[in-house]
């Protein structure tokens, strides 16, 4: 390291900076890089006698200690040392990008102030990090996390009952939470609004009897366990806003307005657009969206729509045929639309709406193949009726005439065994609507394609849901408490969130699997007195690192510097 004077042509001020020189070895030539700015020299000579002298000075500090850090240090190894039974030899370093996010929505922060409020002695935050980056890296239950918890470099002064009885705690504060993250998101990543994704997805429970959270309902998953219902919104970037929690018996649509609802008196939104998928185009959703003066994209479906708007469809007139055989056209209509009023009593209520029709032959195809195992499923039915049940024949049931079963039992009726056949028309009927698609909207004033553009990035919270059950195995969840289960589910969000931002802090270039997969892997072994060795590096790890400030490509490191590191990521909270 060494003292650079770089003297500004234009006014002829000197600036002096440290700067570190090194040689390039993939441009093959002599760089510089800048460690620390200084100042003009006219202003530091203010405040110092001879600022050149006393820089070069500091320099030369500088650079006998990067010699003493970076100096070879030689280990001598026995071969009879043996493994301490009682020591996790094996840790993780990959968090540490976890770490950084988790900080600057100073999470921490908010459990902190929380737990004062209590007489609780282990730390909330403590449990939360652990719980969060567990999840994401090395998803386990309760108890296996707790077990593994030495794989962090992180202080675990609590018991596996503090973990359960903090549980408690998060559920308390779930809602603020969701909040307080909201607002960080808001204030560092300049979180949009305007544009909010829904949808649902439900968690299935190998329990014996339902309660009043886990229900009988349509199992995503095609299950008969009871169920939970799980609501969340997005933004436009595909990061998590809030999300809640119905019973399994919920209808999809009637979860929209109170969700809708609260982020919208709490979360400070100003007009928003919603857009949904088909589950939720209920006449209630549109009036409350309407009357909320919001706006709205919903999936309409075609098949079972009323004649008119299927005569509607299937015309030719007015489609826009645009590249291989895709076509779209819309038309502006008024609909009427049941409301229940506050009273409890329906009321016809016309909208004003867009309606956008489209064909995709890939769909086309799509819907013929996921259409071909229930066919084959009803023709077998057929041949061998005693095979099924109204369980078992659930997806081809529609195919077939004269089918019907016993209401206590679910078994097939002995007389409709003799007088099964395949329903024809119903296939026929089907057929003719593969690959339209429909979306009803307020915002006529936006193009078709723009509709569906915006309707288009609903995969985003598809994903989302993937990603939740897939990669962080937000199930099976080892918990009866329903306090501890929406607890539980939390912590599944807060990683979700933080996965999200990491994704969007790497533009996208990977995906949250490949992220998250190359983090558990940025893992060292300790190898003597406080020196750990690191065995894994990648091209992912190596954009994290830059866009995080974080070295992860180190092959050895001290404890100290590890800790350095650590600790530095907690107290650096960055604007973007």
């Amino acid at each position: 390291m060494f003292l650079r004077k770089a003297t500004n042509k234009k006014n002829g001020r000197t600036y002096l900076s440290i700067v570190h020189g090194y040689y390039d070895k993939k441009a093959k030539n002599s760089k510089a890089k800048t460690i620390k700015s200084l100042g003009y020299l006219d202003v530091l000579e203010k405040e110092f006698d001879d600022p050149v002298a006393h820089f070069t000075e500091v320099a030369r500090q500088m650079n006998e200690e990067y010699k003493k850090e970076n100096a070879p240090i030689n280990l001598s190894i026995n071969l009879s040392e043996k493994i301490d039974i009682s020591t996790t030899n094996r840790k993780n370093f990959g968090y540490a990008a976890l770490s950084k996010i988790y900080h600057e929505l100073e999470i921490d922060k908010f459990l902190t102030n929380r737990q004062r409020h209590t007489n609780e002695e282990y730390s909330a935050n403590s449990i939360m990090k652990l719980l969060v980056f567990a999840r994401m890296l090395f998803p386990a239950s309760k108890r296996k996390t707790f077990n593994n918890k030495e794989m962090f470099f992180e202080k675990t002064n609590f018991t596996l009952d503090d973990i359960y009885r903090c549980l408690s705690l998060f559920n308390k504060y779930k809602e603020e939470l969701q909040l307080w993250i909201h607002e960080r998101i808001k204030e560092k990543y300049n979180r949009n609004t305007d544009l909010v994704y829904y949808d649902l997805t439900n968690y299935y429970f190998e329990i014996d009897e339902p309660d009043d959270m886990r229900k009988k309902g349509i199992s995503k998953e095609k299950r008969s366990d009871p169920i939970i219902q799980m609501g969340l919104f997005i933004d436009d970037k595909g990061i998590p806003i809030s999300y809640k929690l119905f019973p399994g018996n919920t209808a999809d649509c009637s979860t929209l307005i109170p969700m809708l609802s609260n982020i919208q008196r709490n979360y400070s939104l100003g007009r928003v657009i919603v857009v949904a998928d088909r589950g939720v185009t209920s006449g209630d959703n549109i009036y409350y969206t309407l009357s909320a003066k919001n706006g709205y994209v919903l999936s309409y479906l075609v098949r079972g729509s009323a004649e008119k708007f299927k005569n509607y469809v299937l015309s030719d007139e007015g489609y826009m045929e645009k590249a291989d055989g895709f076509k779209i056209k819309s038309r502006l209509e008024p609909r009427e639309i049941w409301v229940t009023m506050t009273n409890g009593k329906k009321k016809k209520v016309t909208v004003h709406e867009k309606q956008v029709v489209f064909y995709s032959p890939k769909y086309a195809l799509k819907a013929r193949r996921d259409r071909e195992n229930a066919i084959k499923k009803a023709k077998d039915l057929i041949r061998n009726p005693y095979k099924y049940n109204k369980s078992s024949a659930y997806g081809a049931a529609k195919y077939i005439k004269n089918l019907t079963f016993d209401s206590k039992t679910g078994e097939l009726l002995e007389d409709a065994k003799k007088a099964l056949y395949f329903n024809e028309e119903k296939l026929r009927e089907e057929e003719k609507f593969d690959g339209y698609y429909a979306l009803v909207t307020s915002e006529y004033k936006e193009s078709d394609e723009k509709i569906l553009d915006i309707y288009r990035g609903l995969w985003k919270i598809e994903e989302s849901f993937k990603v939740t059950k897939s990669d962080l195995e937000a199930r099976p969840v080892y918990l009866s408490d329903i306090d501890h289960i929406d607890a539980h589910f939390l912590t599944c969000f807060i990683s979700l969130v933080i996965a999200r931002l990491l994704e969007y802090r790497l533009k996208g270039e990977y995906s949250i699997p490949s992220i998250l997969e190359s983090l558990s892997k940025a893992s060292c072994s300790h190898i003597k007195e406080n020196f750990y060795l690191f065995d894994y590096d990648d091209k992912l790890l190596e954009a994290t690192g830059k866009e995080l400030r974080i070295d992860f490509s180190k092959k050895f490191m001290q404890l100290k510097e590890i800790k350095k590191v650590l600790g530095s990521v907690k107290k650096l909270h960055l604007t973007l």
